[in-house]
C-alpha cells in the first residue's frame, strides 16, 4: 500500500511533468531533484514503506542503466530516464514490480496506438517508400519520439485504480 497523500502528490507531480513534457519534449532535472529530496525525507519519516535496503534501489538503478543505454541509442530522452529513476524511488518497494508491469503495458498501449495512427495517416506514403526502397522516408512518416511522462501518469493512475486509491 501507499499513503494517500504520497499517491496524490505523485499524481499532481506527474500531471505537471506530463504537461511540460508534451509542450516542450523535455523533463527538467528539477523534477528528478525534487523526487530525490522527497525520497530522503521518506526514508527518514516513513521507513515502513521506504526501507533503506538494496531492494528499494533495485528498480531505480535498472531504470538509470537501461535509460542511459536507450538515451545513447536515441530511443529515450535523458530527462525521461532520470525522471523514471527518481520516480521509482518514491514508489514503495511492495508496489514497484506491479508499477513496472503497468508501465510496460501502458507503453505498449500508447506506443501501439501511436504506431497504428501513424500507419493509418501515412499508409500511402509508406507503401510508396517501400516500393521505391527509400527507407529513410518510412522513418520520417513516424516522426520523432513521443512524450513519455503521460505514459507514466497513465500507469500510475492504473496502479492507483488497482490498489483501491479511488474508492471513496
Amino acid at each position: 500500500m501507499i499513503p494517500w497523500t504520497i499517491y496524490v502528490f505523485l499524481v499532481l507531480e506527474l500531471t505537471a511533468v506530463s504537461w511540460g513534457d508534451v509542450r516542450t519534449q523535455k523533463i527538467p532535472n528539477n523534477w528528478s531533484l525534487l523526487n530525490l529530496i522527497c525520497f530522503v525525507l521518506l526514508l527518514i519519516f516513513l521507513p515502513e514503506y521506504y526501507p533503506f535496503a538494496l531492494s528499494t534501489f533495485l528498480y531505480s538503478a535498472v531504470f538509470l542503466a537501461v535509460g542511459f543505454v536507450l538515451f545513447l541509442l536515441k530511443i529515450m530522452g535523458g530527462g525521461d530516464s532520470k525522471f523514471l529513476f527518481s520516480f521509482f524511488l518514491l514508489i514503495p518497494v511492495t508496489l514497484q514490480s506491479r508499477a513496472l508491469v503497468l508501465l510496460l503495458l501502458s507503453t505498449i498501449l500508447i506506443g501501439g496506438f501511436l504506431l497504428l495512427t501513424n500507419v493509418g495517416r501515412n499508409h500511402e506514403k509508406i507503401v510508396a517508400y517501400l516500393k521505391s526502397g527509400y527507407i529513410r522516408g518510412i522513418k520520417e512518416c513516424f516522426g520523432t519520439k513521443f512524450s513519455f511522462a503521460p505514459v507514466i501518469l497513465l500507469a500510475w493512475l492504473w496502479l492507483g485504480w488497482e490498489i483501491g486509491m479511488f474508492t471513496f
